[in-house]
């Protein structure tokens, strides 16, 4: 039964949980996309052209199950690319197993990717999107192998692979 006092008691639940997250660097609302990107479909778009799970994932900031990808698994020469404009992303010769179950690299092409702070989930994140199109691929973090030291971690179906000539 809902009372006066129980309205009460949940406004400041709710207060207190919004209070929370801002302290620890979270929100409490989907971050908007402020930037215009070179590529830009409207959400129809989008949706016509992606998969459900690629639209999950580059458009609405979503993850794919861990170990899902063929992509963790590509060991041929070649070039990742987003998979919803067909940016380049990644070279082969960057991609290394970090048994995360997600694919992993240390060093995207130059100019490919941005980033921008995620502070969703009470965690403090660094997002990584394509430079083309916005899409979001994943995120980056300061563990991974030399010569950078960091480990772009990236949802496969935000991506594709086209295979060096030859491989």
């Amino acid at each position: 039964m809902m009372t006066r006092r129980n309205l009460g008691l949940g406004a400041v639940g709710a207060a207190a949980a919004a209070g929370i997250a801002k302290v620890l660097g979270g929100s409490t609302e989907a971050a908007p996309r402020a930037k215009a990107f070179p590529v830009a479909f409207t959400e129809e778009e989008w949706k016509k052209k992606l998969s459900p799970e690629a639209y999950h994932v580059l458009r609405q900031h979503g993850t794919e199950r861990a170990g899902t990808s063929p992509l963790d698994r590509e060991k041929r020469k070649g070039t990742f690319a987003c998979a919803g404009c067909g940016q380049d992303l990644f070279s082969s010769e960057t991609k290394f197993d970090s048994g995360t179950g997600w694919p992993s690299f240390f060093q995207p092409i130059a100019g490919a990717v941005g980033t921008s702070e995620d502070n969703k989930f009470f965690m403090r994140r660094t997002e990584v999107h394509c430079a083309r199109c916005g899409g979001h691929l994943g995120h980056v973090f300061e563990d991974g192998p030399k010569p950078t030291g960091l480990r772009y971690c990236m949802n496969g179906v935000a991506m594709t692979f086209r295979p060096a000539e030859g491989a």
